[in-house]
């Protein structure tokens, strides 16, 4: 699979099968992806690998929680700014509507928050979470630099035939993955990514992008 083509199937999918992702397969993804650039070389990402009963044991608890109506742990870091103008709203709600309907749950459903906060918690069947932390004296460029991380991870399980999805959501839980995962108190949790082999059968939901024009400008051509 060469480049272009990892970055045109890459999806975030959130329906996995329960195939078990072999531990030689991740370790040369992320041993691959430490080729990602970040500023300085400060390389400032620390990545715990879950999977089998701490996973399982994880996904119970989150879900738990979820049905439960847990409104989650106080934020560490904004997920959205407090107010979204066009055309981010409209690109956030355009993209909202479809990835749920994909999985049965419809805008007017009065369950929707819990049955997708549920779904989420279950990282949406994954045998594999990766959880992505950040040394908290990191400013908004190590954040940026982690971010590059992730998409080059994410691009090197296409390489591998494999998908995934980020999950800010699980910054909700922190508390909960920081029962599993135990990291040091000088960490913050920037996302979980669900990792694994699509499930067949499911809807593939594909979200739409921008015209090149309203985000890219070229000068001096």
């Amino acid at each position: 699979m060469d480049v272009y083509e990892a970055v045109d199937t890459r999806r975030a999918v959130r329906a996995f099968s329960d195939e078990p992702v072999p531990r030689d397969v991740l370790e040369r993804v992320l041993t691959a992806a430490t080729r990602a650039p970040s500023s300085g070389n400060l390389q400032p990402w620390h990545v715990y690998v879950v999977t089998g009963e701490p996973l399982a044991e994880l996904k119970r608890l989150a879900t738990a929680r979820a049905l439960a109506g847990d409104s989650g742990d106080e934020r560490e870091y904004p997920m959205y700014p407090p107010e979204l103008a066009s055309p981010y709203r409209d690109r956030f709600s355009a993209a909202a509507a479809q990835r749920y309907a994909a999985l049965g749950i419809e805008r007017d459903d009065p369950a929707r928050p819990t049955r997708i906060a549920a779904v989420n918690a279950e990282a949406f069947g994954a045998p594999v979470v990766l959880f992505c932390y950040l040394d908290r004296t990191m400013g908004p460029g190590q954040w940026g630099d982690a971010g590059m991380y992730l998409q080059t991870v994410m691009l090197l399980l296409r390489a591998e035939g494999l998908h995934s999805c980020p999950q800010v959501m699980w910054t909700m839980y922190r508390k909960t993955v920081g029962h599993i995962v135990e990291p040091d108190d000088g960490l913050v949790l920037f996302c979980g990514v669900a990792v694994g082999f699509e499930k067949e059968g499911v809807p593939r939901l594909r979200t739409g992008r921008a015209d090149l024009a309203e985000t890219v400008s070229f000068l001096g051509t």
